[in-house]
């Protein structure tokens, strides 16, 4: 079983917002999927099955989404070499991709309460946002929403997101379900 975790903050007020990039690359990746919604309310968001994919988007927070990661991580007994969290990072151009696999939290509040849940040695997905003209409104920009050139030149990123999730461990690439399949 893999666990790809978006993050994000619950809310309209935070819909299409820059910090919420992990939701919306979730959501582009079930758009494409047969999937199952899991409702439990021990797992503290909204978790999705298709196949050997569990997909979750934590609803406390973001600097809580470690308590929604660990509820499934141990209800399913994953690794957390088979988890992929995917968030957004300010020191990467918009639209731009970084894979890697344990580091710091590089001080954002959700990979922070990830780590002091199940350690950092899980994989992650950075996806660039930029940085604003105006260095000093840091949190103004994070949780301002992306306008819709934005939107348009991160379709290409989304979209490889989803590829590369599921080329990510050959012997697990063919167990979706493709809607339509």
């Amino acid at each position: 079983m893999k666990l790809i975790v978006g993050l994000g903050n619950i809310g309209q007020e935070y819909e299409f917002t820059r910090h919420n990039i992990g939701f919306i690359a979730v959501d582009n990746i079930l758009k494409n999927l047969t999937f199952s919604e899991i409702n439990k309310s021990q797992f503290k968001g909204k978790l999705f099955k298709s196949g050997n994919y569990l997909f979750l988007k934590p609803s406390t927070y973001m600097n809580l989404s470690g308590e929604s990661v660990v509820a499934v991580k141990n209800f399913y007994k994953i690794d957390n070499d088979d988890i992929i969290v995917i968030h957004d990072d300010l020191d990467l151009k918009l639209g731009a991709l970084k894979f890697k696999k344990g580091g710091g939290a590089g001080g954002h509040n959700g990979l922070k309460s990830i780590d002091n849940h199940i350690g950092n040695d899980y994989h992650r997905i950075r996806i660039g946002i930029g940085r604003p003209e105006n260095k000093c409104d840091i949190l103004g920009f994070v949780l301002g929403k992306f306008r819709d050139e934005e939107m348009e030149k991160l379709e290409k990123t989304l979209n490889n997101i989803e590829k590369s999730i599921f080329d990510w461990n050959d012997k697990t690439k063919s167990k979706y379900s493709l809607k339509g399949s």
